[in-house]
């Protein structure tokens, strides 16, 4: 029998919750049916979506009509206390009653919240924000988001040891492979922290990932590396660049399809390509960044996302929890 899996849910975060999360709940639990989900928010708003589908057995509903909202800073959405269903989902991973804690709420009050609950794991010494991408291969796992604007060659280093031991925990029977993102693809090119990384990175035994080099961000997508690693400021920059380019192509591709007689024939002369194109740039697949260096795992689902997306997020929380995130990074920090 597969182990339960607890997830903490913060129901109360993010566009037309709580009805979102527990539609992605239910939507989850169809396929996870080990889960049990500790739901934190306002109850009488939340049962009333809750349907046979999802089992009584599986899920407790934890009740507090507190919430953070999405137009607090981060320190005002700490400050609104500990009674919040973000703080009291934190609160209840910290205490090991559960194995990780999702929210699609505010990501700063989110980050900030979880660094004062959570302890970080020995010898990490910053936290980072870390997200999945496609790419022409597969997936890669891509950090820092945007949590450390500034980093140390240590801080990169760490980055790569989490982003290495998240994608082996997301996709076990294949190997890491790690590349700072830079301006160039030369030894001599970039700022110093980052030719400093990369000369530790080259001469380190790197034992749980192969360590490719630099990567530069016209080839994020090749699938050459799947872990890319930067500072928060320049990877932060590359997420918004990529999720605007793909805004974009898909925008244009619609109003080319859809514009006039012609391009409605052609659109349909060409269903099926256009399902995958459309299915391959699909938000929702990817939805579910990870606060990765704390001793329990925090996932942020996008605030924007509909019931399928949350259901993706809750999927990314069932599976570093049965690859043993945590315990993969532990052993490979040093």
């Amino acid at each position: 029998m597969n182990k339960i899996i607890k997830i903490a849910v913060d129901a109360m975060g993010g566009d037309g919750s709580p009805k979102k999360v527990v539609d992605g709940i239910i939507h989850h639990f169809m396929d996870n049916k080990n889960s049990f989900y500790q739901i934190f928010g306002d109850k009488d708003k939340i049962i009333p979506h809750i349907n046979s589908n999802l089992l009584n057995s599986s899920f407790e509903v934890i009740h507090t009509k507190d919430i953070v909202k999405g137009t607090d800073s981060p320190l005002e959405g700490a400050k609104r206390g500990k009674n919040t269903s973000m703080w009291l989902a934190i609160q209840n991973v910290k205490e090991k009653k559960s194995d990780v804690v999702i929210s699609a709420g505010n990501t700063g009050a989110l980050l900030v919240i979880s660094k004062l609950n959570l302890k970080m794991i020995e010898n990490i010494d910053k936290p980072a924000l870390s997200a999945l991408w496609p790419n022409k291969k597969g997936m890669s796992v891509v950090l820092d988001l945007g949590a450390n604007i500034e980093c140390s060659p240590k801080n990169l280093i760490d980055f790569s040891i989490m982003g290495s031991s998240l994608f082996k925990s997301l996709y076990p029977e294949d190997n890491a492979k790690v590349a700072l993102l830079n301006i160039g693809s030369e030894e001599f090119k970039g700022n110093e922290v980052i030719k400093e990384t990369y000369q530790q990175l080259n001469i380190r035994d790197n034992h749980d990932f192969e360590f490719k080099g630099y990567i530069e961000g016209n080839q994020l997508m090749n699938g050459d590396v799947n872990v890319i690693v930067a500072d928060g400021f320049t990877g932060n920059v590359a997420l918004k660049t990529a999720e605007g380019t793909a805004n974009f192509i898909t925008g244009e591709l619609k109003k080319t399809m859809t514009g006039n007689l012609i391009g409605k024939i052609s659109s349909l002369l060409n269903i099926s390509s256009l399902k995958k194109f459309k299915a391959k740039f699909d938000p929702r697949l990817y939805n579910g960044a990870i606060f990765i260096g704390l001793d329990s795992p925090v996932i942020k689902s996008h605030g924007g996302t509909d019931y399928i997306g949350f259901s993706n997020s809750l999927s990314v929380c069932s599976r570093i929890v049965s690859g043993n995130l945590i315990e993969k990074i532990r052993n490979n920090i040093n």
